[in-house]
């Protein structure tokens, strides 16, 4: 064991020499593999911190909550013309579901439409996006709170004019002052501030709770009616833990089909989209990147191997006379085998480390200038470590073998 151990370190010794004497043509050969590196891990790098923001940025959403809309989340089989026929869900329907749909956590009816403008004396806030909801949207969306609170039932039923705004609606209006209690005005109305969310920072899809405001839907509704262009209602539901959810889905179905006076046959004219559907499609998207990275990356380590090769071709070659001596003086097989693979080994795993150094610099700079936590993991450390060794290895090989199987009076009359 002594002795393989010994032939290992005077095989590294011979390689780390090598490329000491031959600096101009080791660093050449070094470009190769880190630009293949750094393409990869990069790739995977902005892919996989994407992903870790997206998922943090949903983790307050349980899996199985379901919107209920006329709009479908995913690819449909109903043609447009008949999905533009589709009636919107009503509060009705809403209240009908509440009091029927069994296993159900929390519910909510909401209004989605356009941003807003908020003022607060001289002071506007522009661009802010609104959140009209009864009161058991904040058990959906899992709000926290700087102060203050959610409105209750009570509130919701009777569309007080009570409103809770985000970290930067919050500061854009009231600074450091405290807003609990003020009168902001939306939409030529005045609502009392509540609540107020905790800072959340901007999210992978642009926007953030930040910017948003939140109150009664029944407000909106007193103000606009349930017929306006300009808003599209949908209902919220999140099932009870453990629920059989096509159970479920099957229950909610039919019963706003009996809500609706629906006849058999006749095709849902409503969508029942669950959160999970969302997430695989940005799943499948994630992985889609990561394979082009693979493919667009391959590229550059391919050529960064035969770079390799081809150096240690070279390098066989330049040392054909030193081979024939060491074999004359009884150097095994093995060693001048270990000897090359070594010296291209290190030029590889030299060339993989300074590409993922040159990742965690870019990470680094990109995290600090932007709202974006870029993140640099250790199994990306670990994977571009190993695929550097591994094209080291692969591109070695074949000059390493015709290396050892020199003759040593051959090779050292070349040599002459």
């Amino acid at each position: 064991m002594v002795v393989y151990f010994r032939l290992l370190g005077e095989s590294l010794s011979f390689a780390l020499n090598a490329l000491r004497n031959n600096k101009l043509r080791t660093l050449l050969s070094l470009l190769g593999v880190t630009i293949g590196i750094f393409s990869i891990i990069a790739v995977l790098a902005a892919v996989d911190s994407l992903d870790t923001k997206i998922k943090n940025d949903l983790s307050s959403l349980d899996k199985n909550t379901i919107y209920l809309l006329r709009f479908s989340f995913g690819p449909t089989d109903i043609p447009q013309w008949k999905r533009e026929q589709f009636p919107d869900v009503t509060y009705e329907e809403f209240q009908y579901l509440s009091r029927n749909l069994n296993d159900v956590d929390k519910i909510s009816f909401n209004v989605f439409t356009r941003d807003e403008n908020i003022k607060y004396d001289t002071k506007t806030v522009t661009g802010v996006k609104v959140a009209p909801s009864t009161d058991q949207y904040q058990g959906i969306r899992g709000f926290e709170f700087s102060e203050g609170r959610f409105f209750n039932e009570s509130e919701s039923n009777s569309g007080t004019p009570v409103i809770i705004i985000g970290h930067e609606v919050a500061q854009g209006l009231f600074g450091d002052s405290d807003p609990i209690g003020k009168k902001v005005r939306l939409y030529g109305q005045r609502f009392t501030v509540i609540g107020v969310l905790k800072k959340q920072g901007a999210s992978a899809f642009g926007d953030t709770n930040d910017n948003t405001v939140a109150f009664p839907v029944n407000f909106l509704r007193r103000l606009y009616g349930d017929n306006s262009k300009s808003l599209t209602p949908a209902i919220m539901i999140k099932p009870a833990k453990g629920v059989d959810m096509e159970a479920f889905k099957g229950e909610l179905s039919q019963k706003l089909r009996n809500f609706r006076g629906m006849k058999p046959g006749e095709i849902d004219n409503f969508f029942v989209n669950v959160f999970s559907g969302f997430t695989d499609i940005i799943d499948g998207i994630v992985g889609g990147l990561k394979i082009g990275g693979w493919i667009i990356s391959g590229f550059s380590l391919i050529v960064g191997g035969f770079g390799i090769a081809n150096i240690m071709f070279v390098s066989v070659k330049e040392r054909t006379n030193l081979i024939g001596i060491q074999k004359a003086l009884g150097a095994k097989n093995r060693f001048i085998l270990f000897q090359f693979l070594f010296e291209a080994v290190i030029l590889s795993l030299i060339g993989g480390l300074v590409g993922l150094f040159l990742v965690w610099m870019i990470a680094l700079i990109m995290t600090n200038v932007l709202d974006f936590e870029f993140i640099l993991s250790f199994n990306n450390i670990v994977l571009g470590t190993t695929v550097a060794g591994v094209i080291g290895l692969l591109s070695g090989i074949i000059p390493a073998v015709i290396a050892s199987r020199l003759d040593p009076v051959e090779a050292i009359r070349t040599g002459m």
